[in-house]
């Protein structure tokens, strides 16, 4: 019979930590798309939207205006030990409610920014729930909107002109 498996004892697996890191990549990418295609205030990223509004809220009342903690996330104060214990009370109490609630996701540490590899941090899933629920319902993610909206246009701009020099080159 295998032993009991313990995770603290456990080592990392170079493998295993690809997986999630791809897994996060992925959701990140998944996320941007829907920024892109649907207005923030609109987005619904769980069945349970208004009760993590509502907790976050009042979990951490450095949302509230100017929203600034929103805006520009302080990953030194979310480390910190109070920020650790507050948001692991916060974590724990979606354990069994959302699904996959603590892997780990990428957010945009700035909301006014597109992902990128400065303007990234790695969350808990019902972490990321939280902030970008919160930054959509106030509005805050519309600038990151619009910047998903201009990328793909971009993107299929540049699709098309490659599409057209195909035509030339093969009609030569």
């Amino acid at each position: 019979m295998a032993e009991k498996f313990d995770p603290n004892q456990a080592q990392n697996l170079v493998e295993i930590e690809k997986q999630f890191a791809v897994k996060a990549v992925e959701h990140a990418q998944t996320y941007w798309n829907l920024l892109e295609k649907i207005h923030p205030r609109d987005l619904k990223l769980t069945q349970y939207d208004d009760e993590i509004f509502e907790q976050a809220t009042r979990d951490f009342p450095e949302f509230a205006a100017p929203h600034t903690s929103l805006i520009k996330l302080d990953e030194e104060w979310m480390k910190s030990k109070d920020g650790k214990a507050r948001w692991r009370a916060f974590i724990n109490a979606y354990e069994g409610k959302i699904k996959e609630y603590n892997f780990g996701s990428l957010i945009r540490t700035d909301a006014t920014k597109e992902y990128s590899e400065t303007n990234t941090i790695f969350v808990t899933r019902i972490q990321f729930y939280a902030i970008e629920i919160t930054r959509n319902r106030l509005g805050l993610n519309d600038a990151a909107h619009e910047i998903a909206k201009e990328d793909a246009r971009k993107e299929r701009e540049k699709a098309e002109k490659k599409k057209e020099g195909k035509k030339k080159s093969s009609a030569s």
